[in-house]
């Protein structure tokens, strides 16, 4: 499919070539949620503690003898009932660790980037030409690209500084390498924009294994995925 290319000013300059393969994709709701709840539960640490009976300090001591005070009866200051005293069925230290085969996630990449071109969130531009950082100079491109008021994920072919510094304090704009692409990213990010090196490295990536663009199942219309595993709509050339 072919879409515009704009520059920094938000000008057409030309038209790139989109592969069918990764960027109109089959869309697979399973898998992309799939993906997403790996991604998800990798990030946790699981270093959640908390101390039992026999961890927390005191209560060696009796608190009162076991007859003839009137009290219920007590073996220490630190059972679970007593302020201060352990707890019972905490958490305890465990690996969240979800693994899930390189296809499915690359899968789950190419419906991502499928939805974003089908609900036109996404805009490649033909680079992104900031030498020296400047908040100033990114947010102008920005709003000249109709940015404005939406988060933004900006990526690039390589890691670029200059470009990383310039967004830094621009709240909801992220600068991601296209080697980074992430299924998190892709679907928390209202617009998506690319260079035309990072689309090339992306179908470089994506496109060795992708099948055939034979397309089955429930459809997207608009911005609406609808069924569990739904295809991009046809695309309209620019």
């Amino acid at each position: 499919m072919l879409i515009p290319v704009k520059n920094m000013s938000g000008q057409q300059v030309g038209e790139v070539e989109l592969s069918d393969a990764v960027f109109a994709a089959p869309i697979n709701t399973t898998v992309m949620h799939q993906a997403l709840m790996r991604q998800l539960s990798n990030a946790r640490l699981g270093t959640h503690d908390t101390k039992v009976r026999s961890e927390v300090s005191g209560g060696g001591k009796k608190p009162w003898r076991q007859k003839g005070t009137g009290r219920a009866r007590q073996g220490s200051t630190r059972a679970p009932n007593w302020v201060g005293g352990g707890a019972v069925f905490g958490p305890t230290p465990r690996k969240y660790t979800k693994s899930l085969p390189k296809k499915m996630q690359r899968l789950a990449l190419r419906g991502a980037l499928s939805v974003k071109v089908a609900n036109d969130q996404m805009i490649v531009i033909d680079q992104i030409a900031i030498d020296a950082p400047k908040t100033k100079t990114a947010i102008k491109m920005l709003s000249a690209l109709g940015a404005d008021g939406r988060s933004v994920l900006l990526v690039t072919p390589e890691k670029n500084i200059p470009v990383w510094k310039s967004v830094h304090n621009i709240p909801q704009v992220r600068v991601l390498q296209a080697g980074y692409l992430n299924i998190r990213d892709l679907l928390g990010y209202d617009l998506v924009v690319l260079t035309r090196d990072a689309v090339d490295a992306i179908e470089l990536w994506l496109g060795a294994d992708a099948p055939s663009t034979t397309m089955t199942g429930a459809t997207v219309t608009g911005a609406t995925v609808t069924g569990a595993a739904v295809t991009a709509p046809e695309m309209t050339e620019a």
